[in-house]
């Protein structure tokens, strides 16, 4: 970086997140200035962008310029980004009007909000970057394109004003979990949402509440393994020819084996979150949204390290019929999508299932490792049985190892057992839970199974 990519330090106790986007905004309040006299007073001149301020030591906005390597012309555009949401007066000199034609000058780009506010497009921002200068704004729309870590990293989204659109009059926006995580050096963590069919998973269970065959222990420490060591694998031994960062795995098994439990506790023993996408959230009828949606999943994945879990995937991976109509050509683009992005993910993507047979043979080759989860024997289930009892208080007639061997039970069947027997014994005002109380709530849990032994 050139001088002013140099850090400073903050010596007031004053949080550096809330100080860089303060210095930020000043510094764009100083470029619309300069920007603005240059165009109405002396177009003919060249024109000095005013620098940039030094990047403040420790904040986001410096971790996020510096690990991406931003130029300042790209710091500028979040800057432009950010100014609505908190202080949009800076934005104000965009209102001034074209006193020949009483109309807003279209060089500026721009829409007015329904608040009354300046709502930047990317017009603005090429206007900023570049003025009046054909050549040079040609050169600035460059940075818009979708694998620019401007739109890849830095989370700037560019909204369509209506179907007539032009090319670079798309609103510039900054989501708000971006924009929290600049201002308070938090994590960004979006919220579940139609635009964000991804929802993070978390669990209070440890790895040594996951009861397991040997042998799956063992799959699940190599894929632990590679998380953890992956940088000294392709770095150190060389095989970054080979293989990209990415790892992926698919779990299949019975219901309630403990599937999403285990890609959960993967997050949790790696410190990296889980997020579970929603397929059914997935497949959008308008064209180009399930694209969208998902590209901003996997970019913010690629960004934090997050691990990926789509659960149920044969809904999407599954095998296929001919293609009759345009809605299954249409269907087989988005998978082709899906299935491009996972390709070239860099972080663990699990895919579940419940059954092995569900996914197509042409997708099975795409997976590093194959996770197969099955119901558990009467030792794991006595083991899961007092995992969950550990703090209940039971009546002197239970007999855990009874249980274990007697009913089939898998690890989420168990759970919802305990829960049913807990209230049953709290509806009576007991104190403890009974043999009879887990009696009745076995029989309910294996009605919904459809048993009833």
């Amino acid at each position: 970086m050139g001088e002013t990519g140099k850090l400073i330090n903050l010596h007031d106790g004053s949080s550096p997140h809330a100080h860089a986007i303060q210095s930020e905004l000043t510094w764009l309040a100083r470029v619309i200035d300069a920007r603005l006299s240059h165009f109405f007073d002396a177009p003919d001149t060249p024109f000095v962008m005013p620098s940039p301020p030094q990047l403040l030591s420790g904040s986001a906005l410096a971790h996020l310029v510096g690990d991406n390597e931003l130029s300042d012309g790209e710091r500028l555009v979040i800057a432009l980004a950010i100014a609505p949401h908190v202080n949009s007066a800076i934005l104000d000199p965009f209102f001034v009007k074209n006193a020949a034609i009483d109309r807003a000058f279209s060089q500026f780009g721009g829409q007015h909000s329904g608040a009354g506010g300046f709502q930047p497009t990317t017009e603005t921002a090429l206007f900023l970057l570049a003025g009046a200068d054909t050549a040079a704004r040609i050169a600035a729309m460059a940075i818009f394109e979708a694998d620019r870590p401007l739109r890849r990293r830095a989370g700037i989204t560019l909204g369509t004003v209506g179907p007539e659109t032009k090319a670079f009059g798309n609103l510039l926006d900054i989501s708000v979990h971006r924009l929290i995580a600049l201002c308070e050096g938090t994590p960004p963590r979006p919220d579940f949402s139609p635009s964000f069919p991804a929802q993070r998973l978390q669990t209070s269970l440890d790895w040594s509440d996951l009861v397991l065959p040997r042998d799956l222990h063992y799959s699940l420490g190599h894929i632990i393994a590679w998380l953890e060591n992956r940088d000294r694998i392709l770095s150190d031994w060389g095989l970054h020819k080979q293989f990209g960062k990415g790892f992926k795995a698919l779990f299949y098994g019975p219901p309630g084996t403990g599937k999403t439990l285990t890609a959960s506790l993967l997050g949790k023993r790696t410190g990296m979150d889980v997020y579970r996408v929603d397929l059914s959230m997935v497949v959008s009828k308008y064209i180009g949204e399930t694209e969208k949606n998902l590209g901003l999943v996997f970019d913010m994945a690629a960004e934090r390290e997050w691990i990926l879990f789509f659960d149920e995937a044969d809904a999407l991976f599954g095998a296929r019929s001919a293609t009759t109509s345009s809605n299954d050509r249409y269907a087989n683009q988005e998978v082709a999508y899906l299935l491009q992005r996972i390709e070239d993910c860099e972080s663990l993507v699990i895919l579940a299932t419940n059954l092995r047979s569900n996914i197509d043979d042409a997708f099975f080759r795409r997976f590093q490792m194959s996770v197969g989860f099955v119901k558990p024997d009467a030792s794991q289930r006595e083991q899961i049985w007092n995992n969950v009892l550990a703090d209940v208080p039971l009546a002197d007639d239970v007999d855990v190892r009874h249980m274990a061997s007697e009913f089939a039970l898998v690890g989420g069947a168990i759970s919802n057992v305990a829960r049913t027997a807990a209230i049953t014994a709290l509806r009576r005002d007991s104190d403890t839970v009974t043999a009879e109380d887990f009696k009745h709530a076995i029989t309910i849990e294996m009605r919904k199974e459809g048993r009833t032994s």
